[in-house]
C-alpha cells in the first residue's frame, strides 16, 4: 500500500463512494471541495448505502486544497474542470485519475500537472448522493451489484490503480486511453440523448422514433470509429437494449431541472470531433440543439 495520501477532488455521488471505499480499504484520504461542502464533510461524514458493499459511515478529512504529492482522483462534473485544473496546478501530484464524462477534459487537467502522471479513466456505477448542508451526513446510495472501473494500459502500474483495486471494486485495463474514454462516451451519448429527447427510459426511446434512433447511433457510431474505437449503430443499440427499460442518462437530470448540465462535454464533444474529420452529423446536432434550446 502506497504511503502517499489519496485526494479525491469532487466528493459527490462517484466522488464520494470512491472516497469512503478507498477510506475502508485502508488509505489516508481526503475529499477536496468548496469551503462549504469541505466544512460539512469534515464536520459530518459521508453516509454509505451500497447493494454491493453495504451500508457504513465514513468520517472523512475534507479540505479545499490538495495536499502536495497527492494521488488524485478527480471526479468532477464537466463544468468544475477549470477549478480542478487550478487545484493540480498547486499541488504538485505524484498520479491523476481523471473519472469524468466525455474526452476534452483530460488536456487542461493534464496541463496543469506537467509533471504527474495524468491519466482518463471510466467508471460504470448507479449512484446518487443528497445535498450536503443538512443536519448531519450526507447520504452516497450505490445501486445494484455493479462498480465498474476501466484504466487505461498506461495506468496499470499507478499506486492510485493498486489504491482502487483494493476497495473491491471490479478493475479492468482497457488499452489506450482515447480508447478508455471513447468506448464509454459514444454509448453514454447514445443512452444520455435519446432519453433526454424523449425523457423516458431507454426502451421507450429507443422505439419513438425510428429514423431518429437510426441516424443518431450512426453518426455517433461514425465518429467513434474515426478515434479508433470500430463501432455500428446496430451494436450500440443492441447495447442500449440490453439495458433495464427504465435506465436514463444522468443527463436528463439535469435538463429537467433547467440545467445545461454534460450536454456539451458528451454531444458537443462528439460533434467537435466529428468536424475534425470532415463528417456531416445533421442527426446529433439537430439533436443537441434541441436540448439546448429546451434550458436556453
Amino acid at each position: 500500500m502506497s504511503d502517499r495520501p489519496v485526494a479525491v477532488v469532487g466528493p459527490g455521488a462517484i466522488g464520494g463512494l470512491l472516497a469512503a471505499l478507498l477510506q475502508r480499504a485502508g488509505h489516508d484520504v481526503t475529499v477536496v471541495a468548496r469551503e462549504a461542502t469541505a466544512a460539512h464533510i469534515a464536520e459530518h461524514g459521508l453516509d454509505v448505502v451500497s447493494d454491493m458493499f453495504g451500508s457504513w459511515h465514513a468520517p472523512l478529512a475534507a479540505s479545499t486544497t490538495v495536499p502536495r504529492g497527492a494521488q488524485v482522483v478527480v471526479a468532477v462534473k464537466a463544468d468544475g474542470v477549470p477549478a480542478a485544473a487550478d487545484l493540480l496546478r498547486d499541488a504538485d501530484p505524484a498520479e491523476v485519475l481523471a473519472f469524468l464524462n466525455g474526452v476534452e477534459h483530460m488536456v487542461p487537467l493534464r496541463a496543469a500537472a506537467p509533471g504527474a502522471t495524468v491519466l482518463g479513466a471510466t467508471i460504470a456505477g448507479q449512484t446518487r448522493r443528497t445535498p450536503v448542508g443538512g443536519p448531519g451526513p450526507a447520504t452516497v446510495t450505490h445501486s445494484f451489484d455493479l462498480l465498474s472501473i476501466v484504466v487505461p494500459d498506461a495506468a496499470a502500474d499507478l499506486g492510485l490503480t493498486a489504491a482502487l483495486r483494493d476497495t473491491g471494486a471490479a478493475l479492468q485495463t482497457g488499452g489506450t486511453e482515447a480508447e478508455v474514454l471513447w468506448k464509454k462516451l459514444r454509448f453514454l451519448a447514445a443512452l444520455s440523448l435519446l432519453t433526454s429527447t424523449w425523457k423516458t427510459g431507454i426502451a421507450d426511446a429507443l422505439e419513438r422514433d425510428p429514423a431518429l434512433t437510426a441516424g443518431l447511433l450512426d453518426e455517433i457510431a461514425a465518429v467513434a470509429t474515426a478515434e479508433g474505437v470500430p463501432s455500428t449503430g446496430a451494436d450500440l443499440r443492441g447495447q442500449l437494449a440490453g439495458m433495464p427499460p427504465l435506465t436514463v442518462g444522468s443527463l436528463e437530470a439535469d435538463l429537467s431541472a433547467g440545467r445545461p448540465g454534460e450536454l456539451d462535454a458528451i454531444g458537443g464533444a462528439i460533434l467537435r470531433a466529428g468536424g475534425r474529420h470532415g463528417y456531416d452529423l445533421p442527426v446529433l446536432r439537430a439533436t443537441v440543439d434541441r436540448l439546448a434550446a429546451s434550458v436556453a
